[in-house]
């Protein structure tokens, strides 16, 4: 099924037909212009590769300005290649995607990436309760991982050991979230419920 590149705008709430108040996220999807198309003759399979957002000339490669030349076309700020378009043989380069593809109603999953939170320590990132208490001595052990493994045996670190270390800013996949209300002249898909990122994160919708 098809799919679009996006931005996350913010939160919101609205009201459904039954009036039910509904937290809804606010998407601006596309338009998504049409940069490559491969074919089965020449690459071996179909698909096109589309892109979204505006970047500065001089922001990108030469390599990537000779695309660009190529195609006539402005540099964007991601380009995503999709295989899951049913009318592909009738989708041509420079030709732009929009909301048109999508439904009210329709279940749609959502791609973005989660807020980075840098460095963390083990109890903010896995949410340990801290080792001993305010008492008995302790003076800089309060939010320690505590031990980590035996000396003798295993004498190692097992593998996956919840540790400190980079948190968030990592990809999350949403499936089955519902399009409540689309505002096509706006570019605007409102789905229920959050999607993962901060503010003017890129997402990536498939139908």
């Amino acid at each position: 099924m098809p799919g679009l590149l996006g931005k996350k705008i913010g939160m919101t709430n609205v009201f459904s037909q039954d009036g039910n108040f509904l937290p809804v996220t606010v998407l601006e999807v596309g338009p998504c212009k049409i940069f490559a198309k491969k074919t089965i003759e020449k690459d071996g399979y179909k698909s096109i590769q589309i892109g979204f957002g505006k970047r500065k000339i001089k922001n990108i490669a030469n390599a990537q300005k000779v695309f660009y030349a190529k195609i006539d076309a402005e540099p964007v700020q991601i380009l995503r290649e999709f295989k899951n378009y049913s009318n592909i043989d009738e989708l041509n380069i420079g030709d732009e995607l929009n909301t048109t593809l999508f439904n009210e109603g329709d279940k749609v999953t959502v791609t973005g990436y989660t807020k980075g939170k840098g460095f963390q320590g083990v109890m903010k990132r896995h949410g340990f309760g801290g080792v001993g208490g305010t008492t008995h001595g302790q003076s800089d052990r309060l939010r320690a991982p505590g031990s980590i493994g035996a000396s003798s045996f295993p004498s190692r670190v097992f593998k996956g050991q919840r540790m400190a270390g980079r948190t968030g800013n990592s990809k999350k996949t949403l499936k089955s979230v519902k399009i409540i209300k689309i505002i096509s002249d706006k570019n605007l898909i409102l789905v229920k419920g959050s999607i993962p990122g901060a503010i003017n994160s890129l997402i990536e919708i498939n139908k």
